[in-house]
């Protein structure tokens, strides 16, 4: 392992490490990476192993339990996911993007450090005693349907990959999972989805939650097998069943098994739950939770911030479809209430992806808000989420910065996170 950065007045430089220099073992064991380094260095007495400019260099090292010697180190190389999933989204972006958007993602490091969802098939007894050993909880499982031979139906990976006897492994020696369905209709769903749910639901409470989520289907389909769309009336008839299904299958202690991604509401106009329907599963970053936890938050904070700002502002705040019916109805009252503040909303279709098939906001391009916002009157600016730029904050899916977009429209284009404060910044 490559070191980046050693902390001043750290372990790591009172023992003369510096940028460039690199781990070779830990008492005598080879590190992969960063999670097998903090495993390893929590010993309070170890034996360093360094590669200097070529030569070895041995320290032995006497520190606190929790002293990490400072050291930051190069990222580790992300593991493939193994499969082809008919629904994968990787598969459904156009010709032409970043590289990154055409990688899958499977790598149960990532899974723990991160909370992203992996299938497990390229995971073998190495990878799961590693888990075991090094006490990786929780892992986000993307199960999807549990039967054989429906799983090579929809997965595409030529064999059995043992899923249940890797759950009844890892629940019996104490990790926690939590597992996710991407429904595809008339794939997944029915008797599919109810057996998918009874054979993880044996492995609680260790297997803690069941999240649905609807596929998400873009334009660019094109050679892939066809998957219907869940459309408003599929969602109707669905949540019910999917609400019996979590009635019938909870924890022992009566607490919630099986829940629903935000869109399943938000489809139907159905009232969104409040967060205690997601009693201690924080699910929100897979989209489960997510509008409740920032709709209570957001009344919350708000209260505490002033009720005016000292000069008047005129803002654009922009949407993707689907959120945009609740952010009428909740949101926009109670930004109408600050004074000095003019707030005007506006959804942007997602034609990059089809306007029909993709209407969260988090997958907006800058191409789409150039477009549908270029030559309006959107006053003194105009806000996202900031879930329309990459993890970096840098750039929209189709590659622009906020820079470009903001002068090809003719008004700045910001983003805000989730909270009041934030919101109230940009106002600022």
């Amino acid at each position: 392992m490559k070191i980046l950065t050693v902390s001043e007045s750290s372990t790591g430089a009172e023992l003369g490490l510096k940028p460039g220099d690199k781990i070779e073992s830990i008492d005598g064991s080879r590190v992969k990476d960063i999670i097998d380094y903090r495993f390893k260095i929590s010993d309070e007495n170890i034996l360093l192993r360094v590669r200097k400019s070529g030569a070895i260099q041995e320290f032995e090292i006497e520190k606190d339990y929790d002293d990490d010697l400072g050291l930051e180190f190069e990222e580790f190389r992300i593991r493939k996911c193994a499969n082809d999933c008919i629904f994968c989204f990787v598969d459904q972006n156009p010709p032409g993007m970043r590289d990154g958007l055409y990688f899958r993602d499977g790598d149960f490091r990532l899974s723990f450090l991160h909370g992203h969802y992996i299938t497990m098939t390229n995971m073998g007894w190495k990878e799961l005693k590693r888990v075991v050993e090094q006490r990786l909880t929780p892992l986000y499982i993307s199960v999807h349907v549990t039967q054989p031979d429906k799983r090579l139906e929809m997965f595409l990976y030529g064999k059995d990959d043992l899923l249940l006897k890797k759950f009844e492994y890892l629940t019996e020696n104490g990790i926690e999972l939590h597992s996710q369905v991407v429904l595809c209709p008339n794939w997944n769903d029915g008797e599919f989805l109810e057996q998918t749910i009874k054979d993880i639901h044996q492995y609680a409470p260790m297997a803690r939650s069941m999240s649905i989520v609807p596929a998400g289907l873009t334009k660019h389909r094109d050679g892939l097998p066809y998957i219907a769309p869940v459309t408003v009336d599929y969602a109707k008839d669905f949540v019910p069943f999917a609400e019996s299904l979590a009635k019938k299958y909870r924890l022992a202690d009566d607490r919630r098994f099986v829940f629903m991604s935000d869109e399943w509401f938000l489809m139907t106009n159905k009232t969104l739950p409040t967060t205690e329907y997601y009693e201690d599963s924080d699910l929100s970053e897979n989209g489960v939770g997510q509008v409740p936890y920032f709709w209570e938050n957001w009344q919350k904070e708000i209260s505490l911030l002033p009720k005016k700002i000292d000069n008047p502002k005129r803002v654009t705040v922009c949407t993707g479809t689907l959120i945009s019916d609740w952010f009428k109805c909740n949101w926009i009252p109670t930004v109408e209430k600050i004074g000095n503040l003019e707030v005007n909303h506006l959804i942007i279709l997602n034609d990059f992806y089809g306007s029909e098939e993709v209407t969260v906001s988090g997958l907006l391009v800058g191409r789409d808000i150039i477009n549908q916002l270029k030559g309006k009157d959107l006053g003194d600016m105009v806000i996202f989420s900031d879930r329309i730029l990459s993890e970096t904050g840098t750039v929209t899916l189709d590659d622009m910065s906020l820079e470009k977009i903001s002068k090809e429209v003719g008004t700045p284009v910001v983003v805000t996170d989730d909270t009041p404060q934030s919101f109230f910044n940009l106002l600022k």
